[in-house]
């Protein structure tokens, strides 16, 4: 039971946690071209799929600590420290992008709409710094879980 689980958690991860780093990493970039060409609908089509695929994996992505904490329980490492710092990583990282990335993006949408769009650059510039958190934290995450200091199991 235990190896199903794991893999459950890593397929969730993978299937999860990949799709919204590379669409919240691809936001800003696409943000600034929507804002250097006003007026071109590709980019503003763009940025809406991007904010979409961030919102809806977002909430599919609740199943990676889920699994996550299944598999830690089978295991019996709930109160391992490397797994306490992994779900408090995890904590963060979720809230960067629920209350950060995902209320940033959607302004972006709403101003980008707009005729007579105002130029916004430190607004693209934020975005990009915070996904650049939020993916930093992911990846200490996917260390910590394949490293595990002072893991026993010898892997």
């Amino acid at each position: 039971m235990t190896k199903f689980l794991l893999s459950l958690h890593v397929l969730a991860a993978v299937l999860t946690v990949g799709p919204v780093t590379v669409a919240a990493s691809m936001f800003p970039r696409t943000w600034r071209q929507a804002l250097a060409a006003p007026g071109t609908a590709e980019p503003v089509s763009t940025l809406g799929t991007l904010h979409r695929i961030c919102r809806v994996y977002a909430g599919i992505g609740i199943a990676v600590p889920l699994f996550g904490f299944a598999t830690a329980s089978s295991l019996g490492v709930l109160g391992s420290a490397w797994l306490i710092v992994s779900i408090v990583l995890t904590a963060v990282a979720a809230g960067v992008l629920a209350l950060l990335i995902l209320p940033a993006q959607e302004a972006a949408l709403d101003v980008v709409g707009q005729p007579e769009t105002p130029p916004l650059p430190r607004g693209a510039a934020r975005l990009a710094a915070l996904t650049g958190v939020f993916n930093l934290l992911w990846a200490t995450v996917t260390v910590l879980m394949i490293v595990r200091p002072g893991s026993t199991t010898g892997a």
